[in-house]
Order: C-alpha cells, then sequence, then structure tokens
C-alpha cells in the first residue's frame, strides 16, 4: 500500500511515533511517504520505500502567520496525485487532520477517493484542541476523519469528555521495536558520567511546564541526600533554564548534566538507573516506555496514560501530581538496594515487551486496510 504520514518532524512523542510507523511500515513492504516542513528526526536515511516531501511556505507580507495548513493540503493533493497515495494518515489533530480534510476534498473534486486516518495523541486534545479558538476545528476534524485512533484509552476517554465526537475511537497504543535494544552497548562506561558509586537518574523531554521540570530537581535533591548520584537532563525547551537556575540555588549544578537534545536515547539510558517522569498530563508516556525497553524503572506521577505503561510497585512507582516527597521516596526504595533494583529493572523490560512495534503494528495494518476497503466501496458508488 502507498502511505502519505503527516506529522510533526521535531523530538516530540507524536514525531517519533509517527517516523518509527512509518519506518516499520517500510520494512513489511509498504511505500511510506512522509509529508512535513523538514525531514523527522528519527527518519535518519530513505530507502527504496521511504520519501520525504518537504512543504514549503512562501512568505508574503500581506500574512501576519504565514498559511502552512494552505501549504500542507496543496503538497498532499500534489503527492497523492504524482506518487498514487492510497491513504492519508495523520498524526495530530490540528493543523494536520483539518489539512487532510482540505486536501481529501480537493482530491474528491477530480474523482480521487483516499482515506484518511487521524491519530490523537494528547496535547493536540488536552491542551492545543481545548481552547475555544481551536476546539471547533478539532471536532470538525476529527468528525470528518475516517477513523479515529488514539495512543491511550485515557486519552480516548478525554477526547470524549471535551469533544461532540460521533467517531469511534480505536486505541491502539504507542510501542517501541524492541529488536533495536536487544544488542546492548558493549562501551556502556558509566564511570564517563557518574562514579562507580554513584546512581544515574534520566529525565527526557520538551521541558515544557506540563513536565513539572523543578519537580524532577526536587526529587532529585532529595535523593541525592541520601544516596550517592547524578541527574541527567536530556532534552530542550522553555522550562529548561528555570531548570538550570534552579540546580544552583540549590547547590546541586555539579550533579546534573544538561544534554540537550539527543538522537542517542537508547545510549543514555544505558547509563541510567532511574527514570522520572512526574508530568502533570501524559496522553501515554513515550518516554517512560523508552526507559523500561532499556531496563530503566520508573518513578511517576499517575497521570493520565501513564499508568497504562509503568505498573505500580511492578516497573516503578505511581504517585499524585506534585507530590514530591512520595516519588522521592519511592526513587529512594529503588536505588538503595541492588537486588531490589534489579528486579525493578526486570521487570521493567519484561513489561516493555508487551509493546513491541511487531504487537502493534498489525493493529494499524488491519485500520489501514478497512478503511482503504471502503474508500473503494465509496468511489464504485460515485
Amino acid at each position: 500500500m502507498k502511505i502519505a504520514i503527516v506529522c510533526y518532524p521535531t523530538f516530540g512523542g507524536s514525531g517519533v511515533v509517527a517516523t518509527e510507523l512509518g519506518i516499520a511500515l517500510a520494512g513489511r513492504g509498504h511505500e511510506v511517504h512522509f509529508i512535513t516542513y523538514k525531514q523527522p528526526v528519527r527518519l535518519e536515511l530513505l530507502n527504496n520505500n521511504i520519501y520525504f516531501h518537504e512543504v514549503n511556505v512562501p512568505e508574503y507580507p500581506l500574512f501576519k502567520y504565514q498559511p502552512y495548513e494552505l501549504a500542507l493540503s496543496s503538497k498532499l493533493v500534489d503527492t497523492v496525485k504524482l506518487h498514487g497515495i492510497e491513504l492519508l494518515h495523520v498524526h495530530y489533530a490540528i493543523p494536520h487532520a483539518y489539512a487532510g480534510y482540505m486536501a481529501k476534498k480537493m482530491l474528491a473534486e477530480e474523482g480521487i477517493y483516499i482515506p484518511m486516518i487521524t491519530t490523537l495523541h494528547g496535547t493536540d486534545i488536552t491542551l492545543v484542541g481545548k481552547h475555544p479558538f481551536y476546539k471547533p476545528a478539532v471536532t470538525f476534524s476529527i468528525n470528518n476523519s475516517d477513523v479515529v485512533t488514539s495512543v491511550s484509552s485515557n486519552l480516548r476517554d478525554r477526547t470524549l469528555e471535551f469533544f461532540d465526537v460521533k467517531k469511534e475511537i480505536q486505541v491502539i497504543p504507542n510501542f517501541i521495536d524492541k529488536s533495536k535494544y536487544e544488542n546492548s552497548y558493549t562501551d556502556c562506561k558509566r564511570t564517563l558520567l557518574a562514579d562507580e558509586n554513584e546512581r544515574i537518574i534520566t529525565h527526557i523531554s520538551n521541558f515544557r511546564k506540563v513536565k513539572r521540570i523543578p519537580d524532577i530537581i526536587h526529587i532529585f535533591n532529595n535523593v541525592q541526600k541520601v544516596i550517592p548520584a547524578k541527574l541527567l537532563m536530556v532534552g530542550e525547551g522553555p522550562e529548561k533554564e528555570g531548570a538550570e537556575q534552579l540546580c544552583e540555588e540549590l547547590g546541586i549544578s555539579d550533579k546534573v548534566i544538561f544534554l540537550g537534545n539527543s538522537n542517542e536515547i537508547d545510549r543514555i539510558l544505558c547509563f541510567s538507573d532511574l527514570f522520572l517522569l512526574p508530568s502533570e498530563s501524559e496522553s501515554f508516556g513515550l518516554a517512560a516506555l523508552e526507559a523500561m525497553i532499556n531496563k530503566v524503572p520508573v518513578v511517576s506521577s499517575n497521570a493520565g496514560g501513564i499508568p497504562e505503561v509503568n505498573e505500580h510497585g511492578i516497573t516503578g512507582f505511581l504517585s499524585d501530581v506534585g507530590n514530591v516527597e512520595e516519588m522521592s521516596a519511592n526513587a529512594i526504595k529503588i536505588l538503595s538496594d541492588d537486588a531490589v533494583l534489579e528486579k525493578f529493572k526486570e521487570n521493567a523490560v519484561k513489561s516493555a515487551e508487551k509493546f513491541d512495534i511487531l504487537k502493534v503494528l498489525p493493529l494499524y495494518e488491519e485500520v489501514y486496510q478497512s478503511a482503504y476497503k471502503k474508500s473503494l466501496e465509496q468511489k464504485l458508488k460515485v
């Protein structure tokens, strides 16, 4: 099948999932076309089944904000016609589903009927989508998609709560590629970042307010008072500068390492003993899953879809949002005993394997086939 994938090309979870999905689909013989404003960060190289089409937005003084949605919908139309695309899979409700709908309507005018699958990832619903300015457009885009999927049960339920959705929402969870982690690094030298007696705690995100970055610093500060430790902070975002200042105020700057964005997440997690994710909201918790497949237990909030990934008392611990003291105590509980830590590590990787892409990919292929069949039936009726 010839599939067009529309996503954000950045380090965010939706872009990562969309890219990894496309790569896996190409590996199974599908022809995959990525359509976005720059090459996705996880799309390291193209092959015979993977193509990238850049969306260019010409700048006109007439516009205060350049119309990306128009450029994207036009690019979708051109790509579908030029390459015979059979199905659109858009990740994120706006602007992607909105642009996808416009492309579908333009193509229908020329007798081309193409199904659109919309995958909801999180902030397109819980943050951006709830804004009064965008809510009507989000509702319209969801209801006019041929198929709608959600990355967690929690996100599906919140979507149905926030919006007047007429479409059925199918839950297809986020995933990891287990095969990429089967050969552990032989050069995983922890001494590059910490002393032999120090535990390594890690956080990876886009450093937005919803990630509660100060909570991470305070949790680590409590832990390092009891257990020798280092904190690795991976990512970039608006909360990073404040986090660095907080470390200075607490006198722990020498124990916290800010690594910025990285394409070597698995190599970083190779060093880690514990992952912190105290977010105020998470649609799924992909960062936690990536930690777990790397044998890293998780101390997190119980927000959103995180409990669907992190099993309390098994792969880590869950606490109410903002309960820094309990999260600190749970972290110390895991890190203070080698045998306990090893058990949590084993449980983490075992649980993560349930989300292997080989188990999730067939769910998407089934959705694709069903949607494509219905589009053929629609074409025959016209």
